[in-house]
Parts: C-alpha cells; structure tokens; sequence
C-alpha cells in the first residue's frame, strides 16, 4: 500500500502542534502556582470509592500519612510514563508515612481492565475507581493525569496537570511531609 507524503506531513504537523500545547499549557499551570490561592492550605474534599479489590476506601483513611492522589486513566499516555514513578516514591518514601492513591477515571465497568493494566505495571500502591462527583470535588480532573498533593493534616499542598518530572513530584512529596525541599533555580 502506497502511502500519500501529503497525508504523513498534515499528521505528524497536527501530533507536533498537540504536544506543543500540551507542554505549554502544562508549563502555564505550573507557573501560575501549584495548587490555586483558594485551595492550598484547604482540607482536601472526602470521599469514599471502591478499591480494585472491592474495599470502601475513604481519603480519611489516610490521616496522618502524605498522600500523592492521583486521577489517571488507562488510555492516557502520560500516566503510563508516570505511574512506575510512582511506584518508586512509594517505596522510597512510603516508610517516612507517605502514600500514593491512584483514582482510575476509566469508563464504569472497567475494572477487569484497569487490574490487568496496574498489575502490568507493577503497581504497589492502593488504585480506587474514580467517579466524576469526586473528581468535580477537586475543582474537576479535565487533564490526565491530574495529581494533589496533601499533608499529613489531609490540607492541600500542590496540584499538577499532566506529566510533570520526577523531581516536581519529589518536591512536592517533601512539602507534604514537611521536609526541606530544594529552592528552585
């Protein structure tokens, strides 16, 4: 089969102008402050959603513990790159009372899929199946993956949309446990 030069060019234009507004609107974000004036410092939203092996699991549940939230899909490429991340912080900083919480906002039903895909990737952190009223709690997750950060007092420290790097991640898992974190250059 004969491909048109034409049709390649127009497609790899479009892929390049996507990734080109996703990395600036990500940067934008992270300009404008990692969690808005009107949530930093505020008690992160409650819930409570159904673990992949069918547990009632609430946000309260991890008092006392930083937590990285993570609202994530299956089908987001970002979140593919992230996760064996955060598979690794959890092991890194899980001893000093951290956390990660994945929220997979798949389609409903999708739970076979959302196991096969986590156990994949080897994940060893607690996924909960997310809803959309939780997600609307949290100011609504329009960007996958979209990640908070709260303290060990369940307070808002630090939101990040999409994929941001490990060391973004780790300054804000610090802040959440009260560490010094490393002042940007």
């Amino acid at each position: 089969m004969k491909r048109n030069p034409l049709v390649l060019v127009v497609i790899a234009v479009i892929v390049g102008a996507m990734l080109y507004v996703g990395i600036h609107a990500s940067r934008k974000n992270r300009a404008a402050g990692s969690v808005s004036g009107q949530l930093r410092g505020q008690v992160a939203p409650g819930f409570e959603l159904k673990s992949l092996d069918g547990r009632n699991v609430k946000l309260s549940d991890f008092r006392g513990k930083a937590v990285l939230l993570n609202f994530w899909a299956t089908w987001c490429g970002p979140c593919k790159i992230e996760m064996p991340w955060f598979v690794q912080l959890q092991n890194e900083f899980g001893p000093q009372g951290f956390q990660v919480v994945g929220v997979a906002m798949d389609d409903p039903g999708s739970e076979k899929e959302i196991a096969k895909f986590t156990h994949d990737l080897g994940v060893n952190y607690p996924i909960l199946v997310g809803t959309e009223p939780v997600g609307e709690s949290y100011g609504g997750v329009n960007v996958l993956p979209t990640t908070f950060f709260v303290d060990r007092d369940g307070k808002l420290v630090a939101r990040e949309f999409g994929l941001q790097s490990r060391s973004v991640f780790v300054d804000h898992i610090k802040e959440s446990l009260g560490q010094p974190v490393q002042a940007q250059k």
